[in-house]
């Protein structure tokens, strides 16, 4: 068997593979590029891994991952560092982890608004209305004369509409949620979408529902193309991510963990003899490592990484 590569090897192949395919790569960064294959057998074997992982993305319909590679170098922050995060997981994972990778639609590359893994956005829209995305969202904006529409492709989009006579509805892959002079989220789950409503009140239209279902300011709701849950009291902390906080309120660890990992890349890994341990208290989520530390001090539970994309939580030993 193979010896293991490096990650920090494997992350400069992704550094490289982003370069020379941004389409701005020089002769001296081809040159370079070849220096690096050649340093060690690691390296060598990275780079094949990098070009077989360039192969897969041109398999991405309408080119679309290949086309993000090119913008990549042209970003700022942490965007560019979730790319490049996500690239040194796919080399270090191999097919299982491009597998995984591939489910992301590929339209979310190509949205109007999009924010990467542990990054937030806000922004104004013509009509004054304002959104806030939350991580790894994306969503494509529609206005005209006659309505106002926003696609919530992925993620989760915390909005409070201005006053206009135009209809504001938001669509996702369940049905439409439609404003009604309000503050409300929507967050894409699988299967499923949740809604939250602070201010005013939403209407609901399911896929495949005829009539529609009210939800009022305190309530939150899930809906599916063929049914909406009951409406349920606004948890306390429902919005603390807008700051930056997960509240939990003895929220199981596995739950826990799962919020958190919406916000770091890679994987976080609850073993099942963990999973029902209860979580109060706040955590970080623009800090997820001090996260994880809190935790590990006040649980009996041990954190362990095997990569900087790998995290496992276990009994403590």
């Amino acid at each position: 068997m193979a010896a293991p590569i490096d990650p920090l090897i494997l992350g400069e192949a992704a550094d490289w593979l982003v370069q020379l395919h941004s389409g701005e790569a020089s002769s001296a960064d081809r040159q370079a590029i070849e220096q690096w294959r050649g340093r060690s057998a690691q390296h060598a074997q990275a780079w094949q891994r990098a070009e077989a992982l360039l192969g897969d993305f041109r398999n991405v319909p309408a080119g679309i991952a290949v086309q993000t590679l090119r913008t990549i170098d042209r970003r700022k922050g942490l965007a560019r560092r979730e790319v490049l995060n996500r690239l040194g997981l796919l080399l270090l994972g191999g097919p299982v982890a491009w597998a995984a990778w591939r489910e992301v639609p590929w339209q979310a590359w190509s949205a109007d608004l999009q924010t990467a893994t542990g990054e937030q956005k806000k922004q104004q829209l013509p009509d004054g209305s304002q959104l806030l995305l939350n991580t790894a969202t994306a969503v494509n904006i529609a206005f005209n004369e006659h309505e106002r529409v926003i696609r919530l492709v992925r993620g989760e989009v915390l909005i409070t509409t201005a006053h206009d006579p135009r209809p504001f509805k938001v669509q996702t892959g369940e049905g439409s949620v439609r404003a009604l002079g309000t503050r409300f989220s929507v967050r894409e789950l699988p299967g499923r979408v949740q809604v939250a409503v602070s201010e005013g009140s939403v209407a609901i239209a399911p896929t495949t529902v005829a009539d529609e279902s009210m939800v009022k300011a305190g309530e939150e709701v899930w809906f599916s193309a063929a049914r909406v849950s009951p409406p349920e009291a606004l948890r306390g902390g429902a919005w603390s991510w807008e700051n930056g906080m997960l509240l939990a309120q003895g929220m199981r660890l596995a739950e826990v963990l799962e919020e958190l990992n919406r916000y770091r890349p890679g994987l976080l890994r609850c073993h099942a003899d963990v999973a029902d341990l209860r979580v109060s208290g706040a955590l970080s989520l623009r800090d997820t490592d001090a996260s994880l530390r809190l935790l590990q001090d006040t649980l009996p539970i041990e954190v362990s990484r095997m990569t900087p994309w790998w995290v496992s939580v276990q009994a403590r030993g």
